[in-house]
């Protein structure tokens, strides 16, 4: 018997829940956060400091590392350190031979 009045607690709940939302009369105004990380400025860091990794970065902005990996992905800016193909330093998988047999 607990457990048939605590269902229908719940889906009381989430009736009148629903019901609120559907009867609101006005929609809430939409506005846009103020973000951390202006792009402008990142765009100026990557350009003093091309060489710099993203937890140098961070700690200029005063942000994590993640927040200027997201910044620079939403920029498309992307480079690497080396000019080399990753190619060439690629591993072999294991148990595959890469030498030639003649039959």
């Amino acid at each position: 018997m607990k457990f048939y009045n605590a269902y229908i607690n719940q889906y009381l709940k989430l009736f009148n829940k629903a019901s609120r939302w559907i009867n609101q009369i006005e929609s809430k105004a939409s506005t846009t956060r103020q973000r951390k990380i202006d792009k402008s400025e990142l765009i100026k860091d990557v350009e003093q400091y091309p060489d710099a990794y993203q937890k140098e970065r961070a700690e200029r902005f005063g942000v994590c590392q993640k927040a200027i990996w997201q910044a620079l992905k939403k920029l498309g800016l992307t480079y690497k350190k080396n000019s080399t193909s990753s190619e060439s330093r690629r591993k072999r998988p294991a148990g595959i031979s890469t030498k030639k047999t003649t039959v």
